[in-house]
C-alpha cells in the first residue's frame, strides 16, 4: 500500500492561517527591512484580529506596511528586534510605553532562531557583555573572556516567505531575500511560508534547497508588491 502525504498546500493567506492565531501568542516572521517579508500573510494575520502578540523579527517593518501594519492596529504587545529605526509608529509606541521592546544584537537573534529550532535551548556569547543587552542574563567566563547567555527562541508560529517550494514543502530563497528567512522557518511550531512559485516534487536539485520540508507545515502562493524601503536617486 502507498501512504500519500497530506498536502500542505493551501490556496490563501487566510485559509493558511485557519486555526493557527491565538491572542498572545510569539510569532516569528522573517525578512530584513522590507526584504523578503511575508506580506500576505502579515495581512492576513492582521485581519486575523489575534492581539498581545509577542513578534520576533529583525526588525518593525515601515510605518503602513510589513509589521508596521500590526503596529497600527496595536496588536503587538512586544517586539524582539534587532532595528526598528524605520518606523515611527514604534517610536512613538515605545517612548509612549505602549509597546514592550527586547533589543537583541543581530547575529545573537540569528543564532537564538537557529537554536531554538536546532533543539538548542540556550548558548553562550561575547556580544553583549557589558551593555544593557546583558542586564539580569547569566554569565560565564570561557579561557579567560565573559561571556552571557542567550536563550534559544521557539515560536508558537513561524511566517517566512520564500521564492520557489515544491509540493513538500522544501523552498528556495531568492539572493537577499533569503536572510532571517530560514532560521526563522527552523524556530517555529508550526511554519507557514507564502512564495512566488510552487513547483512539483523532485523539480529541485537537493543541493540547491535553502530550508528543508520538515520545517513547514503549509504553503500559500501570492502576489507580491515588492516596495521598496528607501528610495535614493541622484539628479541628471
Amino acid at each position: 500500500m502507498m501512504l500519500r502525504m497530506a498536502s500542505k498546500l493551501y490556496s490563501t493567506p487566510a485559509s493558511a492561517l485557519e486555526g493557527l492565531t491565538t491572542d498572545g501568542m510569539m510569532v516569528a516572521v522573517g525578512g530584513f527591512g522590507l526584504c523578503g517579508i511575508p506580506e500576505n500573510l502579515i495581512v492576513a494575520l492582521r485581519d486575523s484580529n489575534a492581539k498581545d502578540l509577542t513578534c520576533v523579527s529583525n526588525n518593525a517593518g515601515v510605518d503602513g506596511w510589513g509589521l508596521g501594519l500590526l503596529l497600527q492596529t496595536k496588536q503587538i504587545k512586544k517586539m524582539l528586534s534587532s532595528y526598528v529605526g524605520e518606523n515611527a509608529e514604534f517610536e512613538r509606541q515605545f517612548m509612549a510605553d505602549e509597546l514592550e521592546i527586547e533589543f537583541c544584537p543581530q547575529g545573537t537573534l540569528a543564532e537564538r532562531l537557529r537554536a531554538g529550532g536546532a533543539g538548542i535551548r540556550g548558548f553562550y556569547t561575547k556580544t553583549g557583555v557589558g551593555t544593557v543587552v546583558a542586564e539580569g542574563k547569566e554569565t560565564m567566563d570561557f579561557d579567560g573572556e565573559t561571556c552571557v547567555l542567550e536563550r534559544g527562541i521557539i515560536a508558537d508560529l513561524s511566517l517566512v516567505k520564500a521564492w520557489k517550494a515544491d509540493e513538500a514543502g522544501n523552498l528556495i530563497y531568492r539572493k537577499t531575500a533569503r536572510n532571517f528567512n530560514p532560521m526563522v522557518a527552523m524556530a517555529g511550531k508550526v511554519t507557514i511560508a507564502e512564495v512566488e512559485e510552487i513547483v512539483p516534487v523532485g523539480t529541485f536539485d537537493p543541493d540547491q534547497i535553502h530550508t528543508p520540508s520538515i520545517y513547514i507545515d503549509r504553503i500559500v502562493q501570492g502576489t507580491f508588491e515588492k516596495r521598496i524601503e528607501q528610495l535614493t536617486v541622484t539628479a541628471s
